[in-house]
C-alpha cells in the first residue's frame, strides 16, 4: 500500500510501486515510474520519461524530468533514470537526455542533491556524490563517485568531475578536474589534493603521499603526456584511477594544476 494525499494528481499511465508517500499537490505525470520505498513531499512534479528507482526521498519544490534546457531539443522520446537511496532537497532540477548524447540522464546512488541543485540533460552522475546549495551541471558532464561539489558551483558543459574530488564554493569550472583532487576560484584550478577525503575513505598516509607524489610528477614534468607514462605499471589504486582518467580524451582539457 502506498500513501497518496487526496490532492495529488497521477497520470493513469504512471507506474507507483509499494510503500511509495506521495504529498499534497504533487504531480506525477505520463510514462513516470517510482518504484517501491520513495517519498515524495507536497507540490513535487515529476514528469517525462522518468525512472525512480527505490529508496529516494523528493523536497517541496522539485521538478524532476521536465525537458532539457536545450535548443537543439526537439521532442525525442529520451529518458531520465535516477537510481537508489537519493536526496532531493527543495528546488532541485533534473533533466532528461536529448539525441545530442546518449538520450539518457543518469544518476546514481546514495548521493545527497542540496537546494536548488541542477542536473542538465545527458548528465551523468555517480553514486555517493554531494552537491551542495545551488550548485549546477551543464550538460553532458560526468561526475564520478563521492565526488562533492561546493556550493554555488558551476561545471561546464562537457567536464569530467573525478572520483572523490572537491570543488570548492563558487567555483567556475570549465575543463576536466582530475580524481581525488581539490579544486576552486573563477575559472577553477586544482591546487592540491583532497587529502581530508581520502583519509576519510581508509587510505593510508603512505597511499595518500605516493599519488600526491605522482600528481606532482605529471602535473609539473615536462608534459602530461610524457610524464604519465612513467606510472603506467604503478600497482597504486589511486595512480591507476588517475591514468585511466588522463587517458580519455575529454573535450574541455585538463584543470590546470597550481599548488
Amino acid at each position: 500500500m502506498s500513501n497518496i494525499h487526496s490532492t495529488a494528481i497521477i497520470s493513469n499511465s504512471a507506474v507507483i510501486g509499494n510503500n511509495v508517500t506521495v504529498g499534497a499537490y504533487t504531480i506525477i505525470g505520463d510514462n513516470v515510474k517510482i518504484a517501491d520505498n520513495n517519498k515524495i513531499h507536497p507540490s513535487v512534479n515529476i514528469s517525462g520519461n522518468t525512472d525512480v528507482d527505490e529508496g529516494n526521498e523528493f523536497f517541496p519544490f522539485c521538478s524532476i524530468g521536465s525537458i532539457p534546457q536545450d535548443l537543439k531539443y526537439h521532442g525525442e522520446n529520451s529518458q531520465l533514470i535516477i537510481g537508489k537511496n537519493n536526496i532531493f532537497r527543495e528546488h532541485c532540477t533534473a533533466n532528461p537526455g536529448t539525441e545530442g548524447d546518449n538520450m539518457q540522464t543518469i544518476v546514481g546512488n546514495g548521493s545527497l542533491f542540496m537546494t536548488g541543485v541542477h542536473i542538465a540533460h545527458d548528465c551523468i552522475v555517480g553514486n555517493n556524490v554531494i552537491f551542495a546549495n545551488q550548485a549546477t551541471l551543464g550538460g553532458h558532464v560526468i561526475v564520478e563517485d563521492h565526488a562533492v561539489i561546493g556550493g554555488i558551483s558551476a561545471v561546464h558543459q562537457f567536464c569530467r568531475i573525478g572520483s572523490l574530488a572537491m570543488i570548492g564554493g563558487m567555483s567556475a569550472v570549465e575543463n576536466d578536474v582530475i580524481p581525488f583532487s581539490l579544486a576552486l576560484g573563477n575559472r577553477a584550478k586544482v591546487t592540491g589534493i583532497n587529502i581530508i577525503g581520502l583519509k576519510r575513505a581508509n587510505y593510508t598516509k603512505d597511499q595518500i603521499r605516493e599519488y600526491s607524489t605522482a600528481v606532482e610528477k605529471i602535473f609539473t614534468g615536462e608534459s602530461i603526456a610524457k610524464e604519465s607514462k612513467m606510472f603506467l605499471n604503478s600497482e597504486s589504486e589511486l595512480i591507476k584511477k588517475l591514468i585511466t582518467f588522463l587517458e580519455i580524451e575529454g573535450s574541455r582539457g585538463l584543470c590546470k594544476y597550481e599548488k
